[in-house]
């Protein structure tokens, strides 16, 4: 029976060939700013609407904000592309990446980390734009901007993720642990309602009807296992065309690019 690393992907050593880290496209430095930059943007965002919102007498609204999957999403988001942009910069200057060398439960969680990035932020944006929205669209320009990057910008962050690393298919286990978040979040949800008074998403309340609301629910559970497997094509393709049809390997950085042909003379001995 596999152990439960095995299960998570959580290989020894760990992403020997910096998949997490590197590109087919950008080189180390290039990938790391823009992960950074993509990830000062995110926070800009969530800070610049705390702050729009303190300044128009709605600090309730950034308070509950902690409620909603959405928003949630969009810090893992913020945070994600912190992290990984400081991993890939220490990629690029050192030829390991800091996660390289974490123990194997951070590196375990990095990797179920990514696999809520390229999955959720989809999940999100189908959500927020056939569901909640229903128009007209949003007289204040600043509702339409804080919409616009929470709900549509987020599936571009994820089609990033997707498209210019050269990280691989996520293990199939992963997606018991997409399932086993949002359940949290379906907890979280029902406990915002007992302790503060209100539902996140309307669809959450039985009041609308029992039957409905475990539509909705089921609805979100069949979707976000559609996604998860067409993400995990999208990323076969990606891996497949890249390296087997283009012959493009990977931009590594030196020290990075020599370690990788050392661990390939290794394996190549071995057989």
């Amino acid at each position: 029976m596999p152990s439960l690393y095995a299960l998570l992907g959580v290989t020894q050593p760990f992403d020997p060939s910096s998949r997490f880290t590197t590109s087919w496209l950008l080189p180390p430095y290039v990938l790391a700013f823009v992960r950074l930059l993509l990830s000062l943007y995110a926070f800009v965002t969530i800070f610049f609407i705390f702050g729009w919102n303190g300044s128009h007498s709605n600090s309730l609204a950034s308070r509950r904000s902690f409620s909603y999957f959405t928003v949630l999403t969009y810090w893992g988001l913020a945070f994600y592309f912190l992290v990984s942009g400081l991993h890939t910069f220490s990629y690029a200057r050192h030829g390991t990446s800091w996660l390289q060398r974490w123990p194997r439960p951070l590196q375990a969680a990095h990797g179920i980390y990514y696999s809520t990035v390229v999955t959720y932020p989809i999940l999100v944006t189908i959500v927020f734009w056939v569901i909640l929205y229903s128009g007209p669209w949003f007289p204040v320009e600043f509702d339409a901007w804080h919409n616009i990057s929470q709900h549509a910008l987020n599936s571009f962050y994820c089609l990033f993720e997707i498209l210019i690393p050269r990280t691989s298919p996520p293990p199939p286990f992963h997606v018991v642990c997409l399932v086993l978040i949002l359940a949290l979040y379906l907890a979280l949800a029902y406990l915002t309602h007992a302790t503060q008074g209100f539902y996140p998403y309307n669809f959450l309340d039985p009041g609308n009807g029992s039957g409905k609301t475990a539509g909705y629910i089921l609805g979100i559970l069949a979707a976000v296992l559609v996604i998860f497997g067409l993400v995990w094509l999208m990323l076969w393709l990606r891996r497949w065309l890249t390296e087997k049809v283009l012959g493009m390997g990977g931009k590594f950085s030196r020290r990075g690019a020599r370690r990788f042909e050392d661990m390939e003379m290794r394996l190549g001995a071995g057989k």
